[in-house]
């Protein structure tokens, strides 16, 4: 990521897309799947690790018990398995935003209009019942695996996967905060993780969400309220 971060400094979009502000054709979706994956792999796989470290210490002791265990990298595929559906779709939101010429030739936003709107909605999702009923199930490791343990490896891979959805429902429109901010802007890519890793692992007293929400609102009102 750091080396694709660099060659955009030098005008390159990822490794196999030259920036340009022509339409693109249905080539560029492929290196821009394989760079949403990365990115996601990159972000979501530490704010998991909670969830992750539970599930291996469950198995471990299954092993030691010498009961039937299941290696966590088969549950870690199907997480990622809902995040690479994601990065399907935002790599098709990208190439469509690039299209209307709402991204710059460095996958910036240049529309204020646009920036000011998806930081709105960012905002008040945060404030939605779907946002607090995926970000429970995050905060719960022990308890997602008391209600929805499956047996075997094909199990495991199911919860991977119904957990990976949950995470999914949770922050994808902050992910989608990187057509504002810069789709390969590694401050950003490493803000958005960091505040999703303390939402999970903070108390739900502490309100960090709500908090966030608020200044995502203002923020995209003043742009919205700026917009020439």
């Amino acid at each position: 990521m750091i080396h694709e971060a660099r060659g955009m400094s030098v005008g390159a979009c990822c490794k196999m897309v030259a920036p340009d502000t022509n339409p693109w054709d249905t080539a560029p979706l492929t290196p821009l799947f394989f760079m949403w994956t990365e990115m996601m792999v990159a972000m979501m796989i530490p704010s998991a690790a909670p969830m992750i470290l539970t599930f291996a210490t469950v198995q471990r002791k299954r092993r030691e018990q010498r009961r039937p265990f299941v290696p966590t990298g088969i549950f870690l595929s199907g997480y990622l398995l809902a995040w690479t559906i994601f990065s399907a779709l935002a790599a098709i939101a990208q190439w469509i935003l690039h299209a209307k010429a709402l991204l710059s030739p460095m996958m910036i936003g240049n529309n204020q209009i646009f920036g000011g709107a998806l930081l709105v909605a960012a905002g008040i999702f945060q404030f939605t019942p779907l946002k607090n009923a995926c970000l429970t199930q995050c905060r719960s490791p022990l308890n997602f695996l008391l209600t929805d343990w499956r047996e075997g490896k094909f199990g495991a891979f199911v919860m991977g996967l119904k957990h990976g959805a949950y995470c999914t429902g949770c922050c994808w429109i902050l992910m989608l905060l990187l057509f504002v901010a810069g789709v390969m802007n590694l401050f950003w890519i490493a803000a958005i993780a960091i505040f999703v890793l303390a939402e999970k692992i903070t108390p739900k007293s502490f309100r960090l969400g709500k908090i966030a929400g608020a200044l995502l609102i203002a923020w995209g009102a003043w742009m919205l309220a700026t917009a020439s």
